[in-house]
This record gives C-alpha cells, structure tokens and sequence, in this order.
C-alpha cells in the first residue's frame, strides 16, 4: 500500500490546497494559476522525491500519459508535491520536466498538510481526487504503470476491470499478444537489426525481467552469465530457444550499453509493452528487488517454471532440461542425484593436467591424491582492486573483515586438533574484459595473506566449482567437503561464526552435540544480571537470550553467538564469559 491511512474526502480543492499567504499553483515557467480554477476537475497528488530510482521513470510514464489526456480534453490536472527537505535548486530542477502544477516551493504549510493527511510513506505516490473531494483511489503509480491512459479515471473499479480483462486474455494468450503492438510486431538484436515476433513462433522464448536498480547486484550479474552460457549453448546444439529482454531503463545511453552486451533479443527503447508485461505478469513489486523470467512455450502459454531457481540449483547444467518439462526436469534431478553420490574430492578438483593445488605463502604445488580422505573446506570469494580477499556480494566493511579474521582464527584451531583438515580458496572466474580487475598481481598478494592452499590463478576449475555449487553473489560461501568426497554442508560459514572451531567436522551428529550442549549451559546461569563495570554503572539490567544470529560482544569486541546477556534499551550485548567472568 502507498498509504497507511487515507480518509475518504478531502472536501474541496481549494480548502486543502489554500493557506491565508498563498492561494496559487505554479507552472514550470513559473506562471501562476489561481487554485479556485481546478475546482470541478480531477485531481492527483504526485508525491516524489528526486534522490528515489522509483521515481524519474514513474515520471516519464506520467508525462505520457498525462499528454495523452490533455490531447483528449479530459477534466483531469496533475499536482506535484515535492519534498519538504530539498533545495530550491533541487526543486526548480526536478519540476522543469514536469508539465503540470506545483505547489510552490516555499509553502511548506501546505505540503506539511497533504503529507499529514495522506500519511505517505513511499515514493512515488499518487492520490487520485475527483471533482467533488472524494478520494478515488491511493494506488494511482500502479494504475498508470500499468494500463497508462487506458486506466482513466484510475478508480479501483476500473483498474478492477482491466485486471479481468488481463485475466481472460491470458487464457487465449499467443506469442503475439505478448511481444506484438498495433505500431510493431518486431523485437531488436544488439547490432540494433528488427527481427520479426514471427521468427519466434513455435519457440520456448524466456522473457527476462532483468534487476532495474541502479545500484551493483552481485547475485543479478552471476545470473546474465549464467543465463548467457545457456542461451549459447542451446543455441549452439540448434534448440528452438530465445530470450527477450523486457527493460526499463529510462535513459537511452544506460538501455544501450545494456543492449550492446546481450547476446539475445529485446523490446525496444522505451516501448509501453514493456510496462504493460510488467503488470501483465504482476511483476511490479518486485521491480527494483530482483530479476524476473517469465518461461512461455511453444504454444504461447506461460509455463509454471522459474528459471532463476532451476538455475540456482543446477548452474549452467539447467540448459540440460530443455524445453523444461516436467519429464526433463525429472531427469535432471535424478541425474544430479546420482553425481552428488558419487562425488570425490579429484572429481571436483581434477581436470586432465590439472591435478594440484598451490601452497600461498610458500608457492608449492600440493597434489590433490595427497588431500584425499581429509576434510576440505572450499572458500569461494573474488579478489578485488585493493588486495583484499573479498567474498561474495557487494559489500565489504568492518564485518567482512571480521569474518577473514575469525576463519583464519578457527583454521589454526581446527589444524591444532586434527592435521587431516585444509582450506582451498578458490576465486572467481577471472574477466579479462574487466578493467577494474586487477589480475596476477593482487592475487599474489592475496596469498601472501592466507595460510591455506588456492587454486591457480584464472584456473578452469574456479569456473566449474563456482556453477557446481551455484555460488551466484551469496556472502563468504563455504562448502565442506568430507573425508569422503562427499559435501557435508554449504553452510560452513554460519556454523563457524556460531560455533567457531567446535563445529569441526561439521557433520549432523556434530551440530545435534552443540544444540544438546547449548541447551545445558545457560541452565547453571543467572537469567538478570547487573554489570556495574561494562554497562553504564549498572542502569539497566541484562537479561540472558538465545541468539539466532551474530552480534558483536560490546566488552571485548569479538562476534558472538547462541548466546547474549542483553538490554534491550541500549542495544548492548555480552558474550556470556565476558558478563560473568566475575560470577
């Protein structure tokens, strides 16, 4: 919902928009316009802020379709209500593009009262107001994503019967009423060529909602590879296979360099279909969190298969249940199967001449035959432009390097108590495409960091091991393999900044001893306690809690687990032997 609480009626125009100083709107050249002259029109209340992704491509949507109504003579005018806490210049630049009202930008009166009344949380919002103050409807951005000037007046009965509209077509749903417009019935390749919906007849076609924040997404980037490697291949061994690109970029230059580096097809630049499929497939919430695919079938009906997931489970071998019916997937599975059971440590880590792993800080190769029958924890992660061993994901701060310290504090702990363990690092695909990738020389420094063994530099392995395991942007992965070959767990990670070098070997039995073991402790200490010394003179009291993530103990500043002598009040933790090293 846009809004928490909105009242039915307004009353009139001018009585919510009028103060005693101001009784006036403005235009973007500034010109004045009485208020007292909308009355009798509708009404919307655009509600957006400069700094929101959200909203510049909302606005372009509802310029359209403004334009498309003043040209038809409705009764409709728009009113833009701008932030209480930008600038004058913010202001004056973000309403420039805008040909509707304002309120002026000083009458923050005003503003203060339509945001009090409306209780708007989000950006963009649009209220919808018609002529007599009464309140039509407060999801107005998803009435004009959605079915553009179509939507008019935006009243939820209307935006109801479109949807039921939508909703029978689906049943008699064809490529063509998917890809295909009254004013084109072709898509585009990257050399920018028109390739006819018609050729695509007969195909299993992928459309792919791609990720439209502007922000870097680690887990979207691995996904476009991943998706890239399959759509070769099934291309290569000659499938009847496409993928569209449904994009909303509003700007041309940012579409463009998209467009330059897809190997498959996609709508045009700014073409209405691509909101209409969005709302067809009701994919507006998810917009600017995730990527989307939408699978349709030879037939041209929408098949019940996500994409995204099959690959998160089975890498790049997805290509393999193509055209990704329930008997292909079967097989798939059963085949997965029957590789995770006969899994070894050389079949993950031997390919033909490759058969060694080197020591970092030493340079020797290790044959992977001397590792066989040991315990292996695989740590994935990519080297960065400062030299710094940074995992998967996009973030790196005070907490990833805590994690590096706290491995690496486990790992000699873990090698004290059984010599029969290793860590391998293996690094992500190296891009020679990437001009921000540093290459062999930040990699040797790397080893010069970590006390265990890494695969080569740009090593073929690194790509297979990353697909096998589908590590697709997930932070500091680690996957334990055992004295068998077998994977253990591919949450090494959580259990050693839990459990710390107790979760050793990592095994079931292993983590049934730790719960057991958690659950008798806390039942020989104090549930309160005071802790004059570390918290505060003892204001409040700290209160013991189980713990089912991380914190960091603010006594001696190291993460801790399971359990917390807690205030709420403070947001201040103890590790338990830090709160009663007195006790």
């Amino acid at each position: 919902m846009i809004l928490e609480v909105a009242p039915e009626e307004v009353g009139d125009i001018v009585s919510l928009l009028s103060t005693d100083e101001s009784n006036f709107l403005i235009r973007n050249n500034g010109d004045k316009v009485a208020i007292g002259s909308l009355e009798g029109k509708m009404i919307a209340l655009y509600f957006a802020v400069t700094w929101n992704p959200r909203c510049r491509p909302f606005t372009l949507r509802l310029i359209e379709v403004y334009n498309e109504l003043s040209s038809q003579d409705n009764n409709f005018e728009i009113i833009f209500v701008s932030d209480v806490n930008i600038s004058k210049d913010t202001f004056d630049w973000h309403f420039l593009g805008m040909p509707w009202l304002a309120i002026p930008f000083s009458d923050t009166t005003v503003k203060k009262k339509l945001k009090e009344i409306f209780q708007e949380r989000r950006r963009p919002a649009l209220v919808i107001i018609d002529a007599n103050g009464k309140v039509l409807n407060t999801e107005g951005v998803q009435a004009v994503r959605g079915y553009g000037a179509e939507s008019y007046p935006f009243t939820v009965e209307k935006i109801s019967e479109l949807r039921e509209e939508a909703e029978n077509a689906k049943k008699d749903q064809t490529l063509r009423s998917l890809l295909v417009s009254s004013s084109r019935d072709y898509l585009i390749a990257n050399d920018r060529s028109k390739v006819s919906v018609s050729n695509l007849e007969g195909k299993t076609v992928a459309l792919y909602f791609p990720c439209n924040t502007n922000y870097y997404c680690a887990a979207h980037a691995k996904f476009d590879q991943v998706l890239a490697e399959i759509y070769r291949k099934l291309k290569e061994i000659g499938e009847s296979f496409e993928v569209v690109l449904v994009s909303l970029k509003d700007e041309e230059c940012s579409y463009n360099s998209v467009i330059e580096k897809m190997p498959w097809l996609a709508f045009p630049f700014n073409d209405k279909s691509c909101d209409k499929l969005f709302c067809y497939f009701g994919l507006w919430g998810q917009k600017y969190k995730c990527s989307t695919v939408i699978l349709i079938g030879s037939d041209g009906k929408t098949m019940d298969v996500d994409l995204i997931e099959l690959t998160k489970k089975y890498g790049f071998e997805a290509w393999e249940a193509f055209p990704f019916s329930q008997e292909k997937l079967l097989e798939l599975s059963e085949k997965a199967k029957i590789e995770s059971e006969s899994q070894t440590l050389e079949s993950l880590l031997v390919s033909g001449d490759l058969d060694y792993v080197i020591n970092g800080k030493k340079g020797l190769k290790v044959l992977v035959k001397e590792l066989v029958g040991k315990t292996i924890l695989l740590q994935f992660g990519y080297i960065w432009n400062d030299a710094h061993v940074i995992y998967q994901g996009y973030c790196w701060g005070e907490d990833q390097v805590d994690y590096l310290h706290k491995l690496i504090e486990e790992y000699y702990k873990i090698k004290n108590v059984d010599t029969n363990f290793e860590v391998i690092f293996v690094p992500e695909e190296y891009d020679k495409d990437d001009k921000y990738d540093n290459g062999v020389d930040s990699f040797d420094e790397i080893l010069s960091r970590i006390p265990w063994l890494t695969l080569p530099f740009d090593d073929e392995r690194s790509g297979f091991l990353n697909r096998r395991f589908k590590i697709r942007g997930e932070p500091s992965q680690l996957i334990v393999i055992g004295p068998t070959g077998r994977t253990i767990t591919n949450d090494a990670m959580k259990l050693l900044m839990i459990h710390g070098a107790d979760a050793y070997p990592f095994t079931e039995e292993k983590l049934k001893e730790l719960e057991h073991r958690n659950k008798e402790m806390p039942e020989r200490w104090p549930k309160k306690i005071r802790h004059d010394h570390l918290h505060k003179g003892g204001k409040h009291a700290l209160l013991l809690i189980r713990c089912y993530s991380t914190y960091r103990c603010d006594g001696c500043q190291e993460i801790g687990h399971n359990w917390s002598y807690c205030c709420i009040t403070c947001d201040f933790d103890l590790h338990p032997k830090c709160a009663l090293w007195w006790w």
